[in-house]
């Protein structure tokens, strides 16, 4: 089949040309900054083939480059092979970050266009100010991937429901009083929120307008002294919910008359946003006479601390998914000692009948990753009908998987060792296994950040010469998006905010190594922050360890443990195990008891 991107990239610098452009800058964003994106904004993906959730594409007359994390090295490679897209490596020596390359390569004269429905506030000034170093000028009124995509998907056009009452555990009244709180202590009277997760959270509504996170598309303005609007397509709520919401303060509007809302606002009043959770192009609509304060959306910090009882039904989520997880790898190991023919697509399968059974559950909370051998190296793999692999009884499978909930989102990783393993998957695995040890034991005093400790997770494997290149743990959104903000665990970034740590906050823990061609490995728990002692020093915090599912031993070199290590291991099984047997019967039960035996 013809390679269908190089007429795509034609087209662009048709129309390019056309308006006078010398670069396009495509990036994954929509017009609410999100991570993953309804298909009518993955304008990256089918402009370059490369189908990874993370990457920015430019294109000038003579040169188009995909700019992409070590992540998606490999898979990048794969799929812009053919293109005439070159990839560029970021983070490494010598590769230049996408904005740096643009600044050397345009001219005195020359217009950048980037979509202003798919760009943040503070990305375009920062554009901006590189650009006026050279001469060149930044449009952000043209959508020239959209005017050249024949066929772009329509905007998604699924219901919005309410978060089952028995498991929000907390009113919308209460937690817009906490907004407008935040917002009388920055003297503003309106407050513009555009971000997804931050809308569902703060609206106790949920939907499906992106592909496992319960989010819908809308944005909401809020008033300090009033009532708040929530602009979203009407035809998606009922009658009755568009009544409750009116109950408690908050009308309905038309999704897209955001800007024409903004732009009523006077010279009294004053608007605070998240200049990086707000495009350009809806900020664009705020009048000269309102004043702006750009301040990060307090919701955000608000959510990332869940309440006491939602960490109860969180726990309970964790019970349910490890039972399902115990059951299907329970069934895979079974298929595969009987002979039957079994690929990376059926773990998927099974995985997603156990947890479907489930009470409580509604889908996956992100793509299942189900990499054998040499695939698991790949860290955001995906099996398709059309590139898979059979497992065999050897070797490593790696399982990345997560369910949501109407308790609770879920993420856990495995290392599953299918028959024979080598010296080399043993070490490497319990390498990494010593760093997740190290970081679910460890204290650390309040006020300590998710950069500050990450180092733990890493130790063990620097002191073999070996790294991984994606963050250690990232926050988890309850029945939202997998992935939240603000805080996270990974390596420092110049001039990145340190955010602290707080108890109720829930990271992922799940350090990895990666060798190309052979072999990864990926452990992963959830975990959160707890109070941990008082002392003369103040306040210690730890990390409760969430997650209710063995690892497999069999991955393992127990004589590179330490005795604490070994100690924490079987202790963690102890209680996965205790946590688990009342759910399971029979071989299930049987295969769990095997599998947390005491090292």
């Amino acid at each position: 089949m013809t390679n269908p991107i190089p007429a795509r990239l034609a087209a662009l610098r048709g129309a390019m040309h056309d308006h006078g452009i010398a670069a396009t800058l495509i990036p994954s964003a929509d017009p609410h900054l999100s991570e993953y994106l309804p298909a009518r904004w993955q304008a990256r993906a089918w402009l370059s083939g490369f189908t990874g959730s993370a990457g920015t594409l430019v294109v000038t007359r003579e040169h188009a480059g995909l700019w992409t994390d070590s992540r998606y090295f490999s898979q990048a490679s794969e799929e812009l092979a053919g293109s005439g897209i070159t990839l560029m490596k970021l983070r490494l020596p010598h590769t230049p970050e996408h904005l740096d390359w643009l600044q050397q390569h345009l001219h005195d004269g020359d217009v950048l266009a980037v979509a202003g429905d798919s760009l943040a506030v503070t990305t375009q000034r920062q554009i901006q100010r590189l650009l006026s170093e050279v001469g060149a000028s930044l449009r952000t009124d043209l959508d020239l991937p959209g005017a050249i995509w024949p066929d772009r998907p329509a905007l998604p056009d699924a219901p919005v429901v309410e978060h089952d009452r028995a498991h929000a555990a907390v009113s919308r009244a209460d937690k817009f009083a906490r907004v407008r709180t935040a917002m009388r202590k920055h003297k503003a009277s309106h407050h513009l929120v555009s971000s997804l997760d931050d809308i569902a959270w703060l609206t106790n509504l949920r939907g499906s307008d992106v592909e496992c996170n319960p989010v819908f598309l809308a944005h909401l303005l809020v008033q300090a002294e009033g009532r708040a609007t929530l602009f979203v397509t009407r035809r998606k709520l009922s009658d009755t919910l568009v009544a409750a919401l009116a109950a408690d303060g908050i009308g309905v509007a038309d999704y897209g008359s955001v800007s024409s809302s903004l732009q009523e606002l006077g010279a009294a009043d004053s608007l605070m946003l998240d200049g990086a959770r707000v495009v350009s192009s809806i900020a664009a609509a705020i009048p000269a006479a309102a004043t702006t304060i750009e301040a990060a959306n307090p919701s955000t910090a608000f959510k990332a601390v869940k309440t006491p009882a939602e960490l109860d039904h969180i726990r309970e989520v964790m019970r349910l998914d490890g039972a399902a997880l115990v059951r299907g790898f329970r069934r895979l190991e079974q298929r595969l000692a009987a002979g039957a023919s079994t690929t990376e697509l059926d773990v998927d399968s099974i995985l997603h009948e156990e947890r479907a059974a489930q009470p409580g559950h509604v889908g996956e909370s992100f793509a299942t990753i189900a990499g054998y051998q040499a695939n698991g190296a790949l860290p955001h793999y995906r099996a398709t009908p059309a590139s898979h692999s059979v497992l065999q009884r050897k070797g490593l499978l790696l399982i990345d998987s997560g369910g949501q909930y109407l308790g609770g989102t879920t993420d856990i990783t495995r290392v599953l060792a299918l028959g024979d393993t080598t010296a080399e998957q043993r070490r490497d695995a319990t390498l990494v296994m010593k760093g997740m040890i190290a970081l679910s034991r460890a204290r650390f005093p309040a006020g300590a950040s998710g950069p500050q400790i990450d180092v733990l997770a890493r130790a063990p494997l620097w002191a073999s010469g070996m790294d991984y290149g994606h963050g250690t743990g990232h926050g988890v959104g309850y029945f939202l998006n997998v992935h939240e903000g603000p805080h996270s665990i990974r390596p420092p970034i110049p001039g990145g905010a340190l955010v602290p740590l707080e108890p109720g906050m829930i990271s992922s823990i799940e350090p990895g190594l990666y060798k190309p061609g052979r072999h990864g490995i990926r452990h992963e728990n959830l975990a959160v922050v707890v109070a941990a002692e008082q002392t003369e020093f103040g306040e210690f915090l730890a990390f409760e360890t969430l997650t209710l599912c063995p690892f497999d031993r069999r991955a393992l070199e127990p004589s590179l443990l330490s005795p604490e290590e070994r100690a924490w291991l079987d202790d963690y099984h102890a209680g996965v195990r205790a946590a688990l047997s009342p759910l399971l019967e029979g071989v299930d039960l049987e295969w769990l008891q095997r599998h947390c035996a005491p090292l």
